[in-house]
């Protein structure tokens, strides 16, 4: 087992894995996951020493959370990281029909509820599907105008402004949890939030990666100055940089598959696969404490772990600079 660095999540004194695993696909939401295939995930990664596991409610409406607990219920509690995530409760369907095109591996409906009451109702039924008795890192999950539009987020944003952040604080400081943020696909609503709360962490996805930089303008900056940590989810940007077509869940369009070969070509010049370089190159952040990519099997986990571990060049990241693919201003890893 190899030895992985660890990093602070915020003020709190947490310590991650800079390596975690991010368990969407253990919900097998979109691709179906067996639960034997997704507990092999899990051991996986933790036979390579990865301590720091990232679950939600939202991921298979409760399956990822039981699978996460079953694979990890027999580890030694103290030695790794749990966070999961509030902001949807599960409410049950018998009809087993469902309209968001999802694969539900299990009968019930996500519904959106940011306020005190729903926090702390979502927060206890996870240990009853984790069967664990700890979680260490909260995470509102899904709020903003990406998630919700422009009319629907506001009324979600007052909810969690004026009861459902409360509820965040009273957990904190109960010591029931260790930490709490934000985990969501777009920055806006990270600045937004900022504004009027003090957060221990974001778990970003997808926006601050090998191909996309534009938080170095903005919340990165902010990140450190507050003593935010940054949690990168989706660092492979849901597949389009690892030799796939998607982005951001859905095909990926034109423009986006453009500068991804842009990329690659400079990759290919210095006999480094791309995705190594995407895996690699959100680490050098000093607001990052990890990245979480989401493996389909325990095989992809494996590949994962050799493209973190591959060596890049320093010219590499001095050429994508100068060919205007990667900001001025992004640190890159040494």
């Amino acid at each position: 087992m190899a030895e992985f660095a660890t990093r602070q999540i915020g003020r709190s004194g947490l310590r991650v894995t800079e390596l975690g695993l991010g368990c969407a696909t253990l919900g097998g939401s979109r691709i179906g996951v067996a639960r034997q295939a997704a507990e092999d995930i899990v051991a996986a990664a933790w036979d390579a020493g990865v301590r720091y596991v990232d679950t939600a409610p939202f991921y298979g409406v409760g399956q990822a959370e039981r699978a996460v607990g079953d694979a990890m219920r027999d580890r030694p509690r103290g030695e790794w990281v749990l966070s999961t995530k509030v902001g949807r409760l599960l409410k049950p369907n018998p009809t087993g029909l469902h309209a968001d095109g999802r694969i539900h591996p299990l009968p019930f409906d996500p519904v959106y509820d940011y306020s005190y009451d729903a926090i702390m109702r979502s927060f206890e039924d996870s240990f009853q599907r984790l069967g664990l008795a700890k979680i260490d890192i909260l995470y509102v999950h899904d709020i903003g105008v990406y998630q919700h539009g422009p009319e629907g987020h506001p009324p979600h944003m007052k909810a969690l402004r004026d009861s459902g952040y409360r509820a965040l604080e009273n957990l904190r400081a109960s010591g029931a949890i260790s930490a709490f943020g934000i985990g969501v696909n777009e920055r806006e609503v990270l600045l937004e939030a900022m504004e009027w709360g003090q957060w221990d962490a974001f778990l970003l996805a997808g926006r601050y990666t090998l191909l996309e930089q534009a938080p170095l303008d903005d919340l990165l900056p902010k990140c450190v100055a507050a003593g935010t940590s940054i949690v990168v989810g989706g660092p492979l940007n849901s597949g389009i940089l690892a030799g796939r077509d998607t982005w951001n869940y859905n095909p990926a369009p034109p423009e986006v598959v453009a500068r991804v070969k842009q990329i690659a070509a400079i990759c290919d010049s210095h006999n480094v696969p791309l995705p190594a370089a995407a895996l690699q190159f959100p680490l050098a952040h000093p607001a990052v404490a990890a990245i979480i990519p989401g493996p389909r099997n325990a095989d992809e986990f494996r590949q994962n772990l050799s493209l973190l571990r591959h060596p890049i060049p320093a010219a590499l990241w001095s050429d994508l600079r100068q060919a205007g693919l990667l900001h001025p201003g992004a640190p890159t890893p040494s």
